[in-house]
């Protein structure tokens, strides 16, 4: 029942070339940035990542990106990382875009069980029809795009609807971060963090979570656990150092009225 393992390095230790991982975090909220440095440090190379974003420039999954560690990314939004663009564009990377509540669902299809769904989203555009550029060669050619998709119609209230069929998305491994956690991995998280963390770690077979402070089962109330430790395997204690190394996307000031 104890899950808690000795460092980072060791958690990540038999993550191998080719696999896929499901990163959590939101913008730069949530991050587990130090399991993804101590996949940098490891070495594996040939990854697939399945994330809301690609991070930024040298942090998050762009540290991977950076050092051409990453293969295929299937995200929402990649709109800050210049690195990414770059090799989407030259065929250096392979890029599946997911609408982001579309993305979130698969997540949670894989990590319930639930092979595929019907959604709404999509029907009409390229993501139903297929034809969205997943690679580029270096001359900006289309050398792979998406695959049409099955749509099928349902009746509703209002009438019949179409609906495009999505599959759910089960990962090698989930990597995530936690404000709190304890040693059985049951984990809370805070605030933006919630938004892809809880899915990340439903979604993988082995998930392991850094968590920033550490607790002995039974201190965390069971109505604040927003993930059960059924679904995580690992759990990496942070240091109050790694704790609060936390990076701000865009920060936005003003100046300060007079009396403020």
């Amino acid at each position: 029942m104890d899950k808690v393992v000795a460092s980072a390095a060791e958690a990540v230790a038999d993550i191998g070339p080719g696999s896929r991982l499901a990163v959590g975090g939101f913008g730069l909220c949530g991050v587990p940035s130090v399991l993804i440095e101590a996949v940098l440090d490891q070495g594996a190379d040939d990854l697939e990542a399945v994330s809301n974003n690609c991070g930024v420039d040298e942090w998050g999954l762009g540290r991977l990106l950076m050092q051409g560690r990453l293969r295929r990314m299937i995200s929402s939004y990649v709109g800050e990382n210049k690195e990414f663009a770059r090799q989407y564009l030259s065929g250096e990377l392979e890029v599946e875009l997911t609408p982001q509540g579309t993305l979130a669902e698969r997540m949670r299809a894989g990590g319930s069980g639930i092979p595929a769904f019907y959604t709404a989203t999509g029907v009409g555009t390229q993501i139903a029809e297929g034809g969205l550029p997943w690679r580029y060669d270096a001359d900006g050619t289309v050398v792979l795009a998406s695959p049409p998709k099955e749509v099928r119609v349902f009746a509703t209230p209002e009438g019949d609807r179409q609906y495009v069929l999505e599959e759910a998305i089960v990962a090698d491994f989930g990597l995530v971060r936690a404000w709190r956690g304890d040693r059985h991995g049951n984990l809370v998280f805070r605030d933006s963090a919630q938004n892809f963390n809880p899915l990340a770690a439903m979604c993988g077979r082995v998930t392991i979570a850094e968590v920033e402070e550490l607790v002995e089962p039974g201190e965390l109330d069971p109505n604040s656990i927003h993930t059960p430790g059924v679904h995580v395997q690992r759990v990496v204690a942070l240091t109050p150092g790694q704790a609060a190394d936390k990076k701000i996307e865009k920060k936005t000031v003003r100046e300060r009225g007079e009396g403020a």
